[in-house]
C-alpha cells in the first residue's frame, strides 16, 4: 500500500509566521515582472501551502486557511489544471489536495507517495476504526500511545520474535504517523494523541474491509506477514 505524503494536520506543528507589521502588502495588480496569474496574493500562498502539502489547517494557518475560504474556486480551479482535487472539511477546518480520479486519461502524478510497512498500515487501519467509533459518539479520537502499542502486539508473532525490536518497529510507525500529521499530540500530554479527521477521506469503508479481513487472517491463522501479502 502507499500513501501519499500529502495529508493533513498537527497541533505539534508550529502555526504559521505573522508577518512583521513593516512587511509590504501585495496590491491587486501583477506581483512580479511576466505575473499573468489571476489569483490574488493570499489565495497564492495557500495554493503553495497545499501542494507543498500536508495541508492547510485553519488552526495552525488562520491567514491561509480564510484566504482558502475566500478564493475555493479559483484554488479549485488552479489544482484541476494540474490533475488534482482539493479536498475541504471545513468543519473540521483542513483542507489537503489529492489526485483526481481521471479514469483512464494519461494525467502525471504531482503528489509523492511512500510506501506502508506492514506494521504502519495496522495503524492506519487500527487508527480509521478509532475514528469511525468516535464519529458514532460525536466525539474527537483521542488514542494513548500504549493503547496503540497493545493493538500492535498482537500481530507480533506474524513478524518477529525479538520483543525489542517489534517495540522500535511500532514506535517508529507511530512517529511516521506523526510526521505526516495524522496523529496530534494533545497539548499538556505526552502520550496522548488525536487522529485526525482526514481518515476518513484517505480510507473508504471498503478499504477498511478489506484491510480488516486480510489483518483477521493474520491474527487468527498466525501466517507469516510475507506470506499472506504476497498471495
Amino acid at each position: 500500500m502507499n500513501w501519499s505524503d500529502s495529508t493533513l494536520h498537527d497541533h505539534d506543528a508550529s502555526p504559521e509566521p505573522v508577518p512583521g507589521s513593516n512587511a509590504p502588502v501585495p496590491g491587486n495588480g501583477p506581483l512580479f515582472l511576466g505575473d499573468s496569474g489571476e489569483l490574488p496574493y493570499d489565495a497564492r500562498r495557500a495554493a503553495c501551502q497545499l501542494l507543498a502539502g500536508p495541508s492547510v489547517d485553519a488552526q495552525r494557518q488562520p491567514a491561509q486557511w480564510a484566504a482558502l475560504l475566500r478564493n475555493e474556486p479559483g484554488i479549485r480551479s488552479l489544482l484541476c489544471d494540474l490533475f488534482l482535487e482539493l479536498v475541504m472539511d471545513r468543519d473540521a477546518g483542513f483542507a489537503f489536495v489529492r489526485q483526481a480520479d481521471t479514469a483512464e486519461l494519461d494525467a502525471p502524478s504531482l503528489l509523492r507517495t511512500a510506501p506502508l510497512t506492514f506494521i504502519e498500515s495496522v495503524l492506519l487501519l487500527f487508527l480509521r476504526q478509532q475514528l469511525a467509533d468516535a464519529d458514532t459518539r460525536g466525539e474527537r479520537a483521542v488514542v494513548e500511545e500504549l493503547q496503540m502499542v497493545e493493538a500492535m502486539s498482537i500481530y507480533q508473532k506474524n513478524i518477529s520474535t525479538d520483543q525489542a525490536g517489534f517495540s522500535k518497529r511500532v514506535t517508529a510507525a507511530i512517529g511516521k504517523m506523526r510526521e505526516n500529521q495524522l496523529l496530534s499530540r494533545l497539548r499538556g500530554s505526552e502520550d496522548r494523541y488525536e487522529v485526525s479527521p482526514a481518515l476518513k477521506h484517505m480510507f473508504s469503508a471498503e478499504d477498511v474491509a478489506v484491510l480488516g479481513e486480510t489483518y483477521r487472517q493474520l491474527r487468527e491463522g498466525g501466517t507469516p506477514v510475507d506470506d499472506l501479502l504476497s498471495e
